[in-house]
């Protein structure tokens, strides 16, 4: 069985890339580090890093414990929160991660609801896209993930976390309000000659497929993730763009019309890592959330 304190130190040279930092990151003395080290590499059975001029270099066994290891301290420590509110200790708390239009919209109001019903709980809020939300639910940073995914890709979450839905939202086209086009603003293949304002690699994907359904690849000018640099964008006559509802109720610029794309959706869920039941603290949040967040919502 691995020794936790050596873990936690494995995961801390992961992070800081060297022996050295990390003994700074951990205050421990550099020796105690390569100690841990070497006991873990013996325990382990493999080499876990490799010398890389004066830092090191995670071998493919190294990588892999190391992100194990993170998910391990993380379920370690939500254990002892749990178990410390469960023993009257504290009354627990729920760290909730959510991308940023839902952090502008629907967690407010959640946040507002679950502070009135649940006074001694605490909620801790922050920011991330999905990918970085379900990393830090996997390590135990969070414990609730927002997550958003469109009708061609997976719903949110992966083998091991379980997601409920609480909502879908319609996308719309955005397009500079008073130009003319030559076609039905609510068909994507209107816009096909036009520059395109869209989300990174990572965040494009369905667009550049609902494109191709209707025969064209988009002319992509600009690349943002922003919603309201996006509207900015638009608003100038540089391009044209797709948002969801929740970008547009975060905010609407008075530059631009919107047109509803009626087969386009995306689906938004709240992830728990894990199978049921859920600690107390995140249960009585998403039965706030369940209660709050109520089909079908005016858009946008």
């Amino acid at each position: 069985m691995f020794d936790e304190n050596r873990l936690r130190v494995f995961a801390a040279i992961a992070r800081e890339g060297s022996v050295t930092a990390a003994a700074t990151a951990l205050h421990y003395a550099q020796p105690s580090v390569s100690h841990h080290l070497a006991r873990l590499e013996a325990e382990a059975g493999v080499p876990l890093v490799q010398r890389a001029g004066r830092g090191i270099r995670l071998t493919e066994a190294g990588r892999l414990l190391a992100d194990r290891a993170e998910e391990i301290l993380g379920r370690i420590d939500s254990a002892r929160t749990e178990l410390a509110a469960h023993a009257g200790l504290g009354a627990g708390r729920v760290r909730l991660a959510a991308f940023p239009s839902a952090l502008a919209t629907l967690v407010p109001t959640v946040s507002a609801a679950f502070g009135v019903r649940h006074p001694d709980i605490e909620l801790a809020l922050t920011e991330a896209e999905p990918p970085e939300a379900l990393a830090a639910l996997r390590r135990g940073e969070v414990d609730v993930a927002f997550t958003f995914h469109h009708g061609d890709g997976p719903p949110g979450g992966r083998p091991g976390h379980t997601a409920t839905s609480i909502l879908h939202e319609p996308v719309y086209v955005v397009s500079r309000d008073g130009t003319s086009w030559p076609g039905p603003r609510a068909d994507l293949g209107t816009y096909r000659g036009q520059r395109w304002i869209a989300g990174c690699e990572r965040c494009r994907t369905h667009l550049l497929s609902a494109c191709e359904k209707r025969g064209f690849t988009p002319a992509i000018g600009f690349e943002t993730d922003d919603y309201v640099a996006a509207q900015a964008l638009v608003a100038a006559g540089l391009g044209v763009t797709t948002l969801p509802g929740l970008a547009l109720r975060a905010h609407r610029h008075p530059g631009v019309r919107i047109d509803r794309l009626p087969d386009e959706h995306r689906f938004v869920d709240a992830v728990v890592y894990g199978a049921p039941p859920v600690p107390a603290p995140v249960e009585a949040f998403l039965k706030v959330l369940g209660e709050t967040v109520v089909q079908p919502v005016e858009w946008p």
